[in-house]
């Protein structure tokens, strides 16, 4: 009883003490895919590239859709997706959660402002965002150049900052990029 209440204490520590998570680095190209999402509750084929030839993406990837955290970090970002988008910018959030449960969280919780799209383990390893222990993906978010460069990365698994951090850098790319 004792070591089984101990093995759960480290599995927890482990989930949830990471002090540095690892991500795909600015600079790195990031990888391409496609995927099923939902927006508005509607699903549809999200491919990056086609996205990137609209204007930067905001990548970001979360844990599980409805848990606490999640649903702040959605909430944030679709009260924001307006001020992304005045600056070319395509937001998509990543989970390793089904298609049918994405289509419940992106009216519900996305307030159908942007899209959140579903990735297998292989998709959230291509990107460096898998949380220690179980099958999700850790807090992790990514703005991505036209030309498919990452331009800022920031891991926190405190949904708080990752929208002002992205809005932030999204500024700076339009800054140095007015026409493009």
């Amino acid at each position: 009883m004792i070591r089984s209440a101990l093995r759960i204490a480290g599995a927890a520590t482990l989930l949830f003490a990471v002090p540095a998570l690892a991500a795909l680095p600015v600079g790195a190209v990031a990888p391409d895919f496609t995927t099923q999402a939902s927006l508005g509750g509607t699903p549809f084929g999200f491919h990056l590239a086609d996205a990137l030839k609209k204007g930067p993406v905001v990548l970001y990837f979360y844990p599980a859709a409805f848990t606490t955290g999640c649903t702040r970090e959605a909430h944030n970002f679709a009260e924001a997706t307006d001020a992304f988008n005045k600056l070319g910018a395509t937001v998509v959030g990543v989970s390793a959660d089904k298609i049918d449960t994405l289509n419940k969280f992106s009216v519900s919780e996305c307030r159908n402002k942007f899209a959140v799209a579903s990735a297998d383990m292989k998709l959230i390893g291509a990107y460096d965002v898998k949380l220690p222990v179980v099958a999700k993906s850790n807090r992790t978010s990514f703005v991505i150049a036209p030309d498919g460069k990452i331009i800022f990365v920031y891991s926190a698994l405190d949904a708080d900052g990752h929208v002002d951090k992205t809005m932030a850098a999204v500024q700076e790319w339009r800054a140095a990029h007015p026409g493009g």
